[in-house]
């Protein structure tokens, strides 16, 4: 009579490990709920005093950004409005260029072209984000100076920015984004199931029409999750926007130069105080709810459309 062997050799050590192991695990868990609480609490105690001595409203709809005049001004209108139009733009540019670009390492190109290309893809996630920044003012301001000199020719109104403006912020962050959109929708392009390749194949399928037929659906879980993390690079990044928007608080326009939220921070927190550094800490507190709000956003969707698709899938059934 055969008799089943246990990994462990003892019922009690078995059970000493999986205590043990439910005891980190547990521990693990209650410190990474206690990071996340403890941020949103040290953020809302520094970020809320503004608000009443300066008015929310104020704050949030004022458009004239002047905290050292002798009448102080806090209106981050425009700086919001950069942040929502520069991040959109960027996953606009970013994503799709990063998922097809996945769609190519994953199911198209040849073993040894992707084992050049994906190494290139993570060495992009690698490279500090002040070297993205350098490159801005080295290669992509002087362009962009050399077409807005062409655009605004003879201009008497036009603020020539030498380059760092909009447009450039906007292609440094869509560059960024890249290898996180890149390598998390290749992991999730991988993890779909062969035989559902195998079946749309075996049906008549093409290649291309079972990547975006069946290949891509399958995988939209993971590819949203790069999409959120795509956003909250792009929206979080202070250090290279900073070298190519010109940091200045305008209207977002193309070939204005603009501030960030997150730049308006790092080009200030050195220096402020009283007040205007409170204020400081209320943008870092509007950052934080966006990011929660897309994030929370993002998730409901993604949950709706999966709960959709099985109720579809239950109905052709």
């Amino acid at each position: 009579m055969n008799e089943k062997v246990s990994i462990f050799s003892h019922h009690g050590s078995k059970s000493g490990v999986e205590r043990a192991a439910e005891v980190i695990f547990t521990a693990s868990g209650f410190f990474a709920v206690l990071a996340v609480v403890s941020i949103t609490l040290y953020m809302v105690i520094s970020g809320t005093p503004a608000l009443f001595q300066v008015g929310l409203l104020d704050i949030l709809f004022g458009t004239v950004w002047a905290p050292t005049a002798a009448e102080p001004s806090y209106g981050i209108l425009y700086v919001i409005l950069t942040s929502i139009f520069g991040t959109a733009l960027a996953i606009l540019i970013g994503v799709p260029i990063g998922v097809l670009t996945a769609i190519f390492l994953a199911e198209v190109a040849p073993k040894k072209l992707a084992n050049i290309v994906r190494p290139a893809v993570e060495l992009l996630a690698g490279i500090p984000s002040v070297i993205y920044g350098l490159l801005g003012v080295l290669i992509l301001n002087p362009l962009m100076y050399k077409l807005e000199l062409k655009i605004f020719e003879g201009s008497t109104t036009h603020q020539f920015t030498g380059g760092a403006n909009f447009i450039s912020a906007v292609l440094v962050l869509a560059v960024m984004i890249l290898p996180t959109v890149i390598n998390i929708s290749e992991s999730s392009l991988r993890a779909v199931p062969a035989h559902l390749k195998s079946a749309s194949l075996a049906l008549g399928a093409t290649h291309i029409q079972t990547i975006f037929k069946v290949i891509l659906p399958a995988a939209k879980s993971g590819i949203a999750t790069a999409i959120v993390l795509g956003i909250g690079r792009a929206i979080g990044e202070a250090m290279a926007i900073t070298l190519v928007s010109g940091s200045a608080v305008n209207i977002p326009l193309p070939f204005n130069s603009v501030r960030f939220l997150t730049t308006a921070i790092v080009a200030e927190m050195s220096y402020s105080s009283g007040l205007h550094r409170q204020v400081l800490f209320t943008i870092g507190l509007i950052l934080f709810a966006f990011i929660m709000i897309i994030n929370i956003t993002l998730t409901r969707i993604l949950k709706r459309s999966n709960v959709e698709s099985e109720r579809g899938g239950k109905e052709k059934k």
